[in-house]
C-alpha cells in the first residue's frame, strides 16, 4: 500500500486525520495535508499502541488504526491521464486530491473567474464548455450542488459575455477577488465531484496526447515520462528546437550498455534539467525541482515531499511502445 507521511496529501490523509481526531490524538483541522500536527498525532498513537514510532502510516499502523483490510487508494485504479492531471494540479494549486480539481480564482487577471485543475476561465471562453458539459451529462448532480441557484447559473451561461462577466464579478470581492458564499462553496463542491473531474480530464486530452508525442520524440516509454511531458505542456508550453537539440545530443552521449530502466531515468533527468534551464531565470530552480521530482519519482516541491508512485500511482511501468 501507499505510505502516508509528512508531505502526503489527499482523501486518505483526511481519513487518517479524521480517525485520529475521533480517538483524541489529533486536534487540528481535517485538511488532507500531512503536516507537523498530523505527524505528531501519528507518533503519539504509534507509541500508545506499541508500534514503530516513525510518523509513517504504513500497512501496520493503518491496520491497527482502522482495524480493517488495507484498501488501495482510489487513484491507483484510475487511468494515467487522470493521474497526470492530478499530479500537475497538485503542483499548480498546492492542493491534494480532490481539492486540486477545485481551484477557484477571482478576477485578479481580468478573466472573471478561473476554475478547475488547469484554471479554465470565463474571459477566454474556456470554462463555459466544461460547465455546459456537466449540465448536459450530469444534470441531477449539478442541480443538487447549486440548489436554488442552478437556474441563475443556467441563465448566466446563456447570457451575453459582458453580462456573464458582470455577474461573476458581482459574486466576489471587488479588490481581493475572493468569492462570496454560497457560490464559493458550491463551485468548490462541484470541483470535488468525480463527474466534473472526469470532464476536466477529457478537456485536457489534447495536452495529454501532446505529452505522449513528446515521449515518442525522445523514445521514452514509462508512466513517469508521460507525467513529465504532460507537466511540461501545462507549465512550460513546449520544448524549443534549440533545447530539443541539446537534449538529443546529451541523450546520444549516454552509455549504450545502460540498463533500460536506468537509461529511462537518465533521459528524463536530461529533459528536466534542459527544459528548466530554458525557463525565465526567475523560475529556473522552481521548474527544475518540479521536473526532477517527476524524473526521479520523488522530491521536494515548494517544501512538500512528493512520491509519485505512493501518492499518485505513477510508476516506471511501460505505457508506450517505442
Amino acid at each position: 500500500m501507499a505510505l502516508y507521511k509528512i508531505g502526503s496529501k489527499g482523501d486518505e490523509v483526511r481519513k487518517i486525520q479524521d480517525r485520529l481526531k475521533s480517538l483524541g490524538f489529533y486536534r487540528s483541522s481535517i485538511d488532507g495535508m500531512f503536516g507537523g500536527g498530523t505527524d505528531a498525532a501519528v507518533k503519539t498513537y504509534q507509541s500508545e499502541k506499541d508500534l514503530q514510532v516513525d510518523g509513517i502510516v504504513g500497512p501496520q499502523t493503518w491496520k491497527v488504526l482502522f482495524e480493517e483490510e488495507i484498501q488501495e487508494p482510489q487513484i491507483f485504479k484510475l487511468d494515467l491521464d487522470y493521474k497526470c492531471l492530478a499530479l500537475t494540479g497538485s503542483f499548480e494549486t498546492g492542493k491534494g486530491i480532490p481539492d486540486c480539481f477545485a481551484g477557484l480564482s477571482g478576477d485578479f487577471d481580468g478573466q472573471g473567474m478561473s476554475f478547475g485543475v488547469l484554471q479554465w476561465n470565463f474571459g477566454q471562453n474556456s470554462l463555459q464548455p466544461l460547465l455546459e458539459d456537466m449540465i448536459n451529462d450530469y444534470p441531477d448532480t449539478i442541480q443538487a450542488i447549486f440548489q436554488s441557484d442552478f437556474a441563475v447559473l443556467m441563465e448566466v451561461l446563456a447570457a451575453e459575455k459582458d453580462d456573464l462577466m458582470t455577474f461573476v464579478r458581482s459574486i466576489q470581492h471587488p479588490v481581493k477577488h475572493y468569492f462570496y458564499e454560497p457560490w464559493k462553496g458550491r463551485f468548490k463542491a462541484l470541483g470535488r465531484m468525480q463527474e466534473f473531474q472526469n470532464i476536466q480530464v477529457r478537456c485536457a486530452d489534447g495536452l495529454y496526447k501532446a505529452a505522449l508525442r513528446l515521449c515518442s520524440d525522445y523514445e521514452l516509454w514509462s508512466e513517469r515520462a508521460v507525467a513529465l511531458m504532460f507537466d511540461i505542456k501545462v507549465q512550460n508550453g513546449n520544448i524549443s528546437r534549440l533545447v530539443r537539440s541539446q537534449i538529443r545530443s546529451e541523450i546520444g552521449n549516454l552509455p549504450e550498455d545502460s540498463e533500460q530502466v536506468e537509461l529511462e531515468v537518465e533521459k528524463m533527468r536530461i529533459v528536466a534539467n534542459r527544459r528548466a534551464e530554458a525557463s525565465n531565470s526567475r523560475w529556473v530552480e522552481d521548474v527544475r525541482a518540479r521536473k526532477l521530482c517527476i524524473a526521479n519519482g520523488k522530491g521536494f516541491v515548494h517544501g512538500i515531499h512528493l512520491g509519485l508512485e505512493e501518492q499518485f500511482g505513477i510508476s516506471l511501468d511501460r505505457t508506450i511502445d517505442v
